[in-house]
């Protein structure tokens, strides 16, 4: 498995963000709030987590919801995954949003979403005419079939 250095600064007053178990594939955010944010249903606020990281060029830091906090209380991370680019040196903050019908309070230090680094392409885009045919064709949505 490969290892790449992180740098973070920790405004949060909690603990440094860690990895849960030893084959988890990402760390936990926790919410850094003075005060709860109550989140009515439907709603969507953003939640800092006082984080602030330097990524190696080359990586991406992917942002996503717990899934113990989707299927106990509705709650998700709306833009997901939501990418922290490598260049992007701000805090941290999640997008929440309360898809159940009973409002949700989100405390201090609630761990809110996980973190996973991940390397990427950059891809060289080339302008063409014309692209080659493949058995699908331009369908999408749910034309691959069903098996």
């Amino acid at each position: 498995m490969e290892t790449v250095k992180v740098e973070i600064i920790n405004r949060s007053g909690h603990a440094m963000p860690e990895y849960a178990t030893a084959d988890s594939a990402g760390f936990d955010l926790r919410a850094s709030l003075s005060e709860p944010i109550e989140l009515k249903p439907m709603e969507r606020v953003l939640v800092p987590t006082g984080i602030y990281m330097a990524l190696p060029e080359g990586y991406e830091c992917q942002i996503r919801p717990r899934s113990g906090l989707a299927i106990k209380h509705g709650i998700t991370v709306l833009n997901t995954p939501g990418t922290i680019d490598a260049d992007y040196r701000g805090e941290v903050k999640v997008i929440l949003v309360n898809l159940s019908a009973e409002p949700f309070t989100v405390n201090d230090g609630e761990r809110i979403c996980q973190a996973v680094v991940h390397s990427y392409a950059k891809a060289e885009l080339i302008s063409v005419d014309s692209l080659s045919a493949t058995e699908r064709g331009a369908g999408g949505f749910g034309h691959s079939g069903t098996r």
